[in-house]
């Protein structure tokens, strides 16, 4: 029976890698990834040589076959995204989903744990996380401000992705939002560049945030995590 290892890997810093993550890579046939030269840098600091596969969000269904073919014939393939776990605001998610629906109980699928910036800017913020709602990337503008709303009325730690062209615009809204819930004192934590050189984590209310984005205009680069307190 063949093997789908779904891999987590460093979200920025190499050395965050698992040995258990590195035994496998090692065993493996082929290596499935978001980006071919993004996983080749982690191979390569590993001395690891596999043959590698692209399989991203625009791979097509031939792509997918193949995959499925290479699992039929028994061969051993390793899931890897850029950054993090695979399915995690990820393609992945499809790819398993595909597998599993193909091939059923012919093939295991086997997480090997690693690397999540959710749960790294989960840990650091202070935010009960107990019980908490993970959003993804927001949309671009279908249904944007109506999460926002549902942030502002939210009684659950919320956590969610931004990019740098539209983190000061989410503020914006998270700020607009809370003052028409009347909680405009919300905590907010957000986490940039998380375990790389510039790696910055900075609190306070949308509208402290704000300005300090505002201010340090350098800084709105990167990947951010943001996490919302609840009201």
């Amino acid at each position: 029976m063949s093997t789908l290892y779904v891999i987590g890997t460093p979200i920025g810093n190499l050395g965050d890698i698992t040995l258990r993550a590195l035994e496998v890579l090692k065993s493996v046939d082929y290596v499935l990834c978001e980006d071919t030269r993004v996983t080749a840098k982690l191979l390569h600091k590993y001395e690891i040589s596999k043959p590698t596969i692209s399989y991203h969000s625009h791979s097509g269904l031939a792509k997918v076959d193949h995959i499925i073919s290479l699992l039929r014939e028994e061969k051993n393939l390793a899931l890897v995204s850029d950054a993090g776990t695979p399915g995690i605001s990820d393609p992945g998610s499809l790819l398993v989903s595909q597998v599993k629906d193909a091939l059923g109980d012919e093939v295991k699928i086997v997480a090997v744990p690693g690397p999540s910036a959710l749960v790294s800017a989960l840990s650091i913020s202070g935010a009960p996380s107990s019980d908490f709602l993970f959003l993804g990337f927001l949309p671009h503008k279908k249904g944007r401000e109506t999460l926002f709303r549902e942030i502002a009325d939210s009684t659950r730690t919320v956590a969610f992705y931004e990019s740098p062209h539209r983190i000061e615009k989410a503020l914006a809204s998270l700020e607009k939002h809370f003052k028409e819930s009347g909680t405009e004192e919300r905590k907010i934590v957000v986490a940039r560049e998380l375990t790389k050189v510039f790696e910055e984590c900075v609190s306070g209310t949308a509208t402290e945030l704000m300005f300090h984005f505002a201010n340090h205009q350098d800084t709105v680069r990167g990947e951010f995590v943001v996490t919302v307190f609840p009201r």
